[in-house]
């Protein structure tokens, strides 16, 4: 069991909600929902109950349905048909993978009413139609979302807890990494890139350090997301799957923006609303939308038309993007971008992980781009967050980001955009490989600090 940031907020819930809510985990398919919610339970009560709807029968389906106005007859045949004792105040009951029963997720207005055991629900595509048609969803559900692991918990994951706490405490205090241990984290970064955060594709490759096994284990989750799409996409099952296939050639050109056209010949940004509100409702990309005007209501100027389209995750980013589909190897490109080759689009990498990690601390993603026949007047900044800025008492400002993923790079972009709009913005950040530095209003990160944001 990897150590999963999930796990502290779940400990969170269960003393402040003290059996007053239930905790909706949701989040895409494979990244750790029911593990963490296991482990949850088997550390933090004394007893509890794993109902997988994957798995019951239509027999207890039924019988679920019979028994909602009877609780204790129903708290009898859980006990019964799990052979747990259940103890009031100190059990846990899951529902694991609830989308495939919503009846469940409306009894648990009634469930908490009662007050004798906690709950968790756990789902995935928990909200799209099919999942939510005629059931009232309980105001007595609370909700958090779980994605694959941040660069942080993939430190956990290999060990590395004292270099993901030196990292904290240098980004905190403004300082920069000993040289070898910059050059450690920079490696691992890169490992982070190729390997991703999918929990399956991460205990294949700490084990004994073997990508290839990685990889394997990352198209076997490509493999279900594209069978989710079409079991579960209907009618815009086809525009879903081309706009997920397309997100690798999209990110490997200079502008990452999506290009409508270049997915469907003479399609128009309205014929993808669907295809991008399934897609984030499925929780496999991550959308970083047009900040028109950028101030602190970022969503009040936002232009849902004109978006870039991240993937959740990066490690499936770089499989579908360089491994060849059924290859027991690894492919040579992951070589080079651990060595930190040159010649190798690692920018589509870096930015796609700058996304995860900004996702992962709770981000909106938001861009600003400027386009004129006026030179001095285009610019792009890959990313706009809100962050409290030290020099105006700590309250909350724009910060603009810069992704670089090489040690030569200019910040054109970034020097005009901090002129134009230099009466709203806090700290400017700029995300390289080089070691932590400062100039005057500007932070320039190593890349493996992102997820400090």
């Amino acid at each position: 069991m990897f150590q999963r940031k999930a796990y502290s907020h779940l400990q969170e819930w269960k003393h402040e909600s003290n059996g007053h809510t239930a905790m909706l985990i949701e989040g895409a398919r494979r990244v750790g929902k029911s593990t963490t919610a296991l482990e949850f339970a088997r550390n933090e009560y004394d007893s509890y109950v794993l109902v997988d709807f994957t798995r019951v029968t239509s027999e207890f389906k039924q019988t679920f349905l019979d028994m909602r106005n009877d609780l204790d007859g129903f708290f009898l045949y859980l006990s019964a048909t799990f052979g747990v004792n259940l103890i009031r105040r100190k059990t846990l009951i899951i529902f694991d993978e609830v989308q495939l029963f919503p009846p469940a997720r409306e009894f648990i207005k009634h469930l908490v009413a009662d007050g004798r055991f906690d709950y968790i629900e756990t789902g995935s595509l928990i909200s799209i139609n099919a999942n939510v048609k005629n059931i009232l969803i309980p105001s007595e559900e609370e909700s958090m979302t779980m994605g694959p692991m941040d660069f942080e918990e993939f430190l956990w994951a290999m060990g590395e807890n004292a270099l993901a706490t030196m990292i904290r405490r240098a980004f905190d205090s403004n300082t920069a990494l000993p040289d070898a241990l910059h050059r450690k984290a920079s490696r691992l970064w890169r490992e982070y890139m190729l390997v991703g955060g999918m929990p399956q594709a991460v205990a294949a490759y700490e084990s004994s350090r073997d990508m290839a096994a990685a990889d394997r284990a990352k198209r076997m989750v490509l493999k279900l997301y594209r069978e989710d799409i079409e079991k579960y996409g209907d009618l815009a099952a086809k525009r879903i799957r081309a706009v997920f296939d397309a997100i690798p050639g999209q990110l490997s050109k200079h502008e990452k923006r999506l290009v409508y056209t270049q997915v469907e010949n003479g399609s128009r940004s309205r014929d993808f609303m669907t295809a991008f509100a399934w897609l984030r409702e499925a929780a496999t990309v991550n959308l970083c939308v047009l900040a028109e005007d950028p101030s602190l209501g970022l969503a009040l100027s936002a232009d849902e038309s004109t978006v870039k389209c991240y993937m959740a995750d990066t490690g499936l980013l770089s499989t579908m993007a360089f491994s060849a589909s059924g290859s027991s190897t690894m492919p040579d490109v992951y070589r080079q971008v651990l060595l930190g080759a040159d010649g190798v689009n690692e920018g589509m990498l870096a930015e796609n992980a700058v996304a995860q990690q900004l996702t992962a601390s709770g981000h909106d993603l938001y861009f600003y781009s400027k386009s004129s026949a006026i030179r001095e007047e285009r610019m792009e900044i890959d990313f706009l967050i809100v962050r409290p800025y030290p020099d105006a008492a700590m309250k909350p400002r724009i910060s603009p980001i810069e992704v670089k993923s090489g040690k030569r790079y200019s910040t054109v972009s970034l020097d005009k955009f901090s002129v134009k709009f230099s009466s709203r913005i806090g700290t400017e950040y700029v995300l390289h490989p080089k070691p932590a530095s400062s100039e005057g209003n500007r932070r320039f990160l190593p890349l493996y600090m992102s997820h400090c944001l």
